[in-house]
């Protein structure tokens, strides 16, 4: 997962208020129970310290946000009197939290966010299309295409002499709407760098679309004959489609993770290993499993790259700072664009403290399992 959103995080001085808080409308008291719970958080700030000015801008967040229907959660980021990052959860999170600390507490955001794929959808008939796309930051975009031709867009059975050129017409004009489409949909799927382009409705339509496709995209498009562009039409099974679609892509990005992670053979486990690669701007993406109960510390410095599990370690930093420790390992792989996969238990039992780092480069000083 790309953290380039979280940059606005670190160009700032802590220290910091995170927020995570179940803000779903569900049932008839749901505004009430909101309120209350987001008391409960408030009095936590206070009580560890946080400021007045920045539990109030959180609040005003927190109050004035756009509902969003059924079951979800907000997390807030905030300091020095300002929200720098607020963002919708398409979940409720485990549990509501409130933390004052050195470090923004984004761990629970990542695990649940997860890997972001950007991604077309292209709802079309033989007169045009509805387009929607999500970048990796999950920017939703929107785009209506009216096809150029109108012309007998029905091919039709009108008999005599003219039979032949009715039908010509119609297939001329479905191939010019179906490019007008195409064109629609390449300039979305180039805006977002799609990696998924599911392309949905009349399988006339979807066939001519997915057909004029620049080579670059064709391995990207998944055809179906689900959904419809018609008022009211069901949407459902598109969706449950685009869903399953975007997972098996998040879900190879994570394999290809761990497939590259384990050619190094074993150099890079372990949070030593890890830390000595984000120290010396190694690390191209970091694995960590998902443990809520994690509540290790490192020590760190002004710059991303001082980061160390022993304060004697940064030898050049006045007064090096504890923090938790995955905080500490987010704020380092942001600082030195480096990714993360967030992998759950299972799918890593075996990794060292687990944590892990797929290296940019393996040189003879790069400490291996337990090394150092």
């Amino acid at each position: 997962m790309q953290l380039s959103f979280l940059r606005p995080l670190y160009q700032r001085p802590g220290p910091w208020c995170s927020v995570y808080l179940d803000a779903s409308l569900d049932t008839e008291d749901a505004h009430a129970a909101l309120d209350l719970r987001w008391r409960g958080l408030q009095r936590q700030l206070a009580e560890q310290g946080a400021d007045e000015p920045t539990i109030a801008a959180i609040d005003r967040v927190v109050r004035g946000h756009d509902p969003m229907p059924g079951d979800y959660g907000l997390a807030v980021f905030g300091t020095q009197g300002q929200v720098v990052l607020s963002e919708y959860l398409s979940a409720p999170p485990r549990r509501d939290l409130a933390a004052y600390a050195p470090l923004p507490h984004v761990m629970p955001l990542l695990a649940q966010r997860g890997e972001q794929v950007a991604w077309v959808r292209v709802l079309a008939d033989r007169t045009g299309a509805d387009a929607m796309s999500v970048s990796a930051g999950g920017v939703p975009r929107r785009a209506h295409v009216t096809g150029r031709e109108s012309y007998q867009l029905r091919r039709v059975k009108p008999g005599g002499w003219s039979q032949s050129r009715y039908q010509r017409a119609a297939m001329e004009a479905w191939h010019h709407n179906a490019g007008d489409v195409t064109a629609a949909t390449v300039e979305l799927a180039e805006r977002v760098g799609a990696e998924v382009v599911v392309v949905a409705g009349d399988v006339r339509a979807t066939g001519m679309i997915a057909a004029q496709m620049p080579d670059r995209w064709q391995d990207l498009v998944v055809r179906t004959d689900a959904g419809s562009r018609a008022g009211g039409a069901d949407q459902s099974l598109l969706d449950d489609l685009t869903v399953q679609t975007i997972a098996e892509v998040a879900d190879q990005r994570v394999h290809a993770a761990l497939d590259r992670f384990g050619t190094q053979e074993d150099v890079g486990a372990g949070l030593d290993a890890v830390v000595a690669a984000l120290q010396r701007n190694q690390v191209d993406t970091m694995l960590i499993v998902d443990d809520p109960s994690a509540d290790g510390h490192l020590w760190i410095g002004p710059a991303a790259t001082d980061i160390a599990t022993e304060p004697g370690h940064l030898a050049t930093v006045a007064e090096p700072e504890r923090v938790r420790a995955d905080a500490a390992l987010v704020r380092a792989l942001v600082g030195t664009d480096a990714e993360l996969t967030v992998l759950g238990p299972d799918e890593a039992p075996e990794l060292v403290d687990g944590v892990g780092a797929v290296l940019r480069y393996v040189d003879p000083v790069t400490p291996g399992r337990g090394g150092a």
